[in-house]
């Protein structure tokens, strides 16, 4: 880990020192962490934006439902523009319309208004989420970037860790409206931190034409490989029905529970589980493979969902109920997570940046719609979440055979 990454275009500073994998892992965690603390901060505020915008019943959940679909559509354009004008130009794109666009949203005023300011700041922002990817495959593959992307995951869940508990703080001084406040400040912070310190890591061999047709290929081929492809849509699945959480999350932890004083740290105690999952992740994956692995979670997540359904289908289950099952099930995404994206990625090393853009928006959209049908079947109770979380993770199963073959389990050379 103590290795250091080298920029491909020459050193950015000659008085800095290389930035070393333990910064490397932070930083990247951090980038990705804007967008979920855009999200989670949120949550705790979602009454009281209802209330004070005037939105309806679920509606409120458009607030998170929006930003993940925008950020979905984005993503299908920064990565191909960083391979061929490198990460740092996009990344830095990304960073100044994520400030602008928190900003704005402190003066919508109405919540159609923030809707549409949410999907544009989504739309503009979607670097944040495939760059680090793109800039993690540039300098490792196999199973190394999978225990890699592990530890960038739990450093990067700390922030979906402690982010309802800092909303719910300024949400009580300051209003919902000091939340996008807040937000502006964590990317001007980080910001600079990119700016200053990390290098470009695009090998000036790799830089590939901005040509439609070229993009359309790379594209093409990122979705086309068997290997690859199942593990994407498996990722949509799986991750689509933790969308649906979220989104129903405020309603269903502070409304229906009962919990509402207690939100965040019922909230960030089943977020625990992911920081907790990806640790040891990274311990054991280098050990017996991404594969293996994932597809044993994927099984202990079948399972466990299918216990929360069962759990939930009265309609009398207490909190106490719900939260260790969904506790074990958002664990089992830790070890599902970076390791679906890892293997995604293995063949794509000379399109990095496309086939995370491709990746990241089918899984963004395809699990923002998800969660939002998701969310919006809610009816007071769990039972909907657990049937969805049940479906999701059967299909993701079957799609994963087709692109094993048929074969669980295994871990191919390289």
């Amino acid at each position: 880990m103590s290795a250091s990454i080298p920029s491909h275009s020459g050193p950015a500073r000659p008085e800095q020192r290389p930035l070393g994998q333990r910064e490397l892992i932070v930083l990247m965690a951090m980038l990705m962490s804007l967008q979920a603390f855009g999200i989670d901060a949120m949550l705790p505020a979602l009454g009281d934006i209802a209330r004070d915008l005037s939105a309806q019943g679920n509606d409120r959940q458009l607030v998170i439902g929006i930003y993940f679909l925008g950020a979905g559509i984005g993503a299908l354009f920064p990565g191909a523009l960083a391979d061929r004008f490198g990460r740092r130009p996009i990344l830095f794109i990304s960073l100044v319309t994520y400030i602008g666009f928190s900003l704005a949203c402190m003066f919508v005023p109405d919540f159609q208004s923030l809707l549409i300011m949410r999907f544009t700041q989504g739309l503009c922002t979607a670097g944040l989420s495939v760059l680090p990817a793109a800039v993690v495959r540039d300098q490792v593959g196999g199973d190394k970037m999978a225990k890699l992307m592990s530890l960038i995951m739990m450093t990067f869940l700390v922030v979906p860790l402690i982010a309802p508990a800092i909303g719910q703080v300024i949400l009580m001084v300051a209003g919902w409206k000091a939340i996008f406040g807040f937000m502006a400040f964590m990317g001007i912070g980080v910001g600079a931190w990119a700016y200053f310190r990390m290098p470009e890591t695009l090998a000036p061999e790799n830089a590939q034409p901005i040509r439609p047709g070229a993009i359309a290929r790379n594209m093409a081929q990122a979705l086309s490989n068997r290997s690859a492809i199942g593990y994407v849509i498996g990722s949509s699945l799986v991750f689509g029905s933790l969308f649906g959480f979220l989104n129903s999350s405020q309603q269903l932890i502070a409304e229906s529970f009962g919990m509402g004083d207690y939100f965040a740290f019922i909230f960030g105690g089943c977020v625990l589980g992911m920081v907790l999952a990806n640790f040891l992740n990274s311990r054991i994956v280098e050990r017996f493979g991404a594969r293996r692995v994932s597809h044993a979670a994927l099984f202990a997540f079948i399972v466990s969902a299918s216990l929360q359904m069962w759990s939930a289908s009265d309609g009398q289950q207490t909190v106490w109920e719900f939260l260790p099952l969904l506790s074990i099930n958002m664990a089992m995404l830790g070890f599902v997570g970076a390791n679906f994206s890892s293997i995604a990625m293995q063949p794509f090393f000379h399109i990095a940046g496309a086939a995370s853009s491709i990746h990241t928006a089918l899984r963004m959209t395809a699990g923002g719609a998800l969660g939002a049908l998701i969310g919006a079947a809610y009816d007071g109770t769990a039972f909907p979440l657990a049937t969805a979380m049940v479906v999701c993770s059967i299909m993701t199963l079957c799609i994963v055979l087709f692109s094993e073959k048929g074969k669980l389990f295994t871990r191919p050379n390289g």
